[in-house]
């Protein structure tokens, strides 16, 4: 049964090496080459993905009351896909019947399982990215590095945690007593993973695989069952998903309702039915603070793990390199029109202005260059498809549209391409911190405030309030001064916040690694989970004991 285990047991090796490390290291190569996936794998991928139009969705074994789908491209298509669907109760129990087996099952096995799973998505990765492309207006470059490499990434390394966590304990030891002159007391002690029962992922839109599959696979390897709940936007990158596992689990011997999907409607949602639900002891929520709030208030005695929203901010105190930091701060603003919970929101800026290797520069000088940078990301049409891609949820343009008035537009946000696509570039405005507190709610999409500040004190102190009052994922600073930025490090840090420092080429202040950066602290209200820590797998289960005097 541990067959699966050892076919991958190097890359679990090599897994937890890296997450030891906090270097460099990727199990899935993120570039969507034919000479790593096969010359014919691109076209492969959208031909499987077409396959799935317009007909129901085969889930083999899975509960059917009914079928639901309402799936629409933000590039504009419907897919018309179904999905078999179930009431909460239904899923439940179908849930409790395959735990069981899953449970007993060992821990190598269950890992075993998970890394072939992992696998076996990687080798569709193109048709994950446009099943992730056309559920959440992701351009295919990056639907293809978020929606699989990357997303596989960080379910290996919750794999590799949980593994890590299960067998820091061993299975089973001879505890030695000495009694003086007395015979010792020689007892032999048993450990055992107990998982804590049913997972419930709530899955969002704009990243149905990357944030889902840390939490679907922390739980699946210590040896909960797991109920994957997409947002009704994005079901096929999880329903692909869920259908893989299946496959596996159905190959290995089990119950193959150890995943199940649980796919609605929009307006017919059965997730709270889930949550309140009191067999659901583990509970996975990436979305909106509203609704994470009220998660936790009726989870009843389940786990929450949750990434939530916040307002993050970027500090502009001075740099070395004026062109390359307007640059990398324009890429940050536009990749994926701002609909990422590491994307800035707010840039803080002296009034009177900033040194820089181009000399002095005013807060309208700033402002304007970010602006002019965004121009010149964007403006090649084929180039700002591929930066921007498309809106999720018409929503967003509605925030735009409302956006406009809050403050003095520096540019202003406008289609990338004509037609059905739903696009927009990033709209810029300039607010005073003394005048207003516009910026200080969180406005998803691509709105951007350039905020002036008596200093870089008051900055940093705005933008780490915020973060401690409001939740923040990420933060940046520009700064040349080394006292400065010591300081503005451990006002971060107080603020649980993860700052980037001067980024000016090909790495920015959205990007997350696996292995290396911890996604979101859990230390302030943007989240109260960190992917992907020990405390994020280790209590998924408990460890119990039988003991027993040893025999002569």
């Amino acid at each position: 049964m541990d067959a699966l285990f050892d076919r991958h047991q190097p890359t679990l090796a090599a897994a937890l090496k890296a997450a030891q490390e906090r270097g460099y290291w990727s199990a899935y190569p993120e570039i969507p080459s034919g000479k790593i996936y096969g010359e014919t794998a691109k076209d492969d991928g959208l031909a499987s993905y077409k396959i799935r139009l317009g007909k129901p969705f085969d889930l083999p074994g899975h509960p059917e009351t009914t079928n639901v789908g309402a799936e629409v491209s933000p590039f504009g298509p419907t897919l018309a896909i179904t999905y078999p669907a179930a009431d909460a109760d239904t899923l439940i129990a179908a849930s409790q019947a395959a735990a069981p087996a899953w449970a007993d099952a060992a821990a190598k096995t269950r890992v075993g399982i998970c890394l072939e799973v992992l696998a076996r998505l990687n080798r569709i990765s193109f048709e994950i990215a446009n099943a992730v492309m056309h559920t959440t207006g992701q351009a295919f470059a990056m639907a293809f590095q978020a929606g699989g490499p990357h997303a596989q990434d960080r379910g290996l390394e919750a794999v590799a945690y949980a593994f890590a966590e299960m067998t820091r304990t061993p299975a089973q030891a001879i505890w030695t007593k000495p009694q003086g002159k007395a015979e010792p007391i020689v007892l032999e002690k048993h450990w055992r993973i107990l998982p804590r029962g049913i997972s419930l992922v709530i899955g969002c839109q704009t990243f149905p695989t990357w944030n889902s599959y840390p939490g679907l696979f922390a739980s699946l390897a210590t040896g909960n069952t797991v109920i994957v709940k997409p947002h009704p936007g994005a079901i096929l990158p999880l329903a692909i998903t869920v259908s893989v596992i299946r496959q596996v689990l159905a190959e290995e011997g089990f119950d193959a309702n150890i995943a199940l999907l649980a796919a609605d409607a929009p307006g017919a949602e059965i997730t709270r039915d889930l949550v309140e639900n009191n067999a659901v002891q583990l509970i996975d929520y990436t979305g909106s603070n509203s609704f994470g709030d009220w998660v936790r208030k009726h989870a009843g005695d389940a786990q929450v793990y949750t990434e939530e929203a916040g307002v993050n901010s970027i500090v502009v105190a001075g740099t070395d390199d004026f062109a390359g930091m307007c640059a990398n701060i324009a890429f940050s603003l536009s990749l994926y029109s701002g609909q990422m919970c590491t994307a800035p929101q707010n840039i803080f800026v002296p009034r009177s202005g900033i040194k820089t290797d181009e000399g002095h520069k005013s807060f309208d000088d700033v402002a304007k260059a970010i602006a002019a940078a965004i121009d010149d990301l964007l403006g090649d049409p084929a180039r700002a498809a591929g930066v921007c891609g498309a809106i999720a949820n018409p929503a967003t343009l509605s925030r735009i549209e409302t956006a406009r008035s809050l403050g003095t537009l520096i540019r202003d946000s406008a289609p990338v391409t004509t037609g059905d696509a739903r696009t927009a570039t990033p709209l810029v405005l300039a607010v005073d911190a003394d005048k207003t507190d516009a910026h200080e709610e969180e406005r998803f999409g691509p709105i951007t405030f350039i905020v002036a500040v008596a200093d870089v004190g008051e900055g940093i102190e705005k933008a780490t309030s915020l973060a401690r009052r409001k939740g923040a994922i990420t933060a940046a600073l520009y700064d040349t001064d080394s006292s400065r930025i010591d300081a503005a490090v451990d006002a971060f840090a107080r603020a649980g916040v993860n700052l980037s420092i001067n980024l000016t080429g090909g790495i920015f202040v959205n990007q997350s690694a696996a292995f290396s950066d911890f996604h979101v602290t859990g230390a302030n209200p943007a989240g109260n989970a960190s992917l992907t820590d020990a405390a994020f797998v280790a209590n998924r289960f408990r460890t119990v004991m039988w003991r027993r005097p040893k025999a002569a």
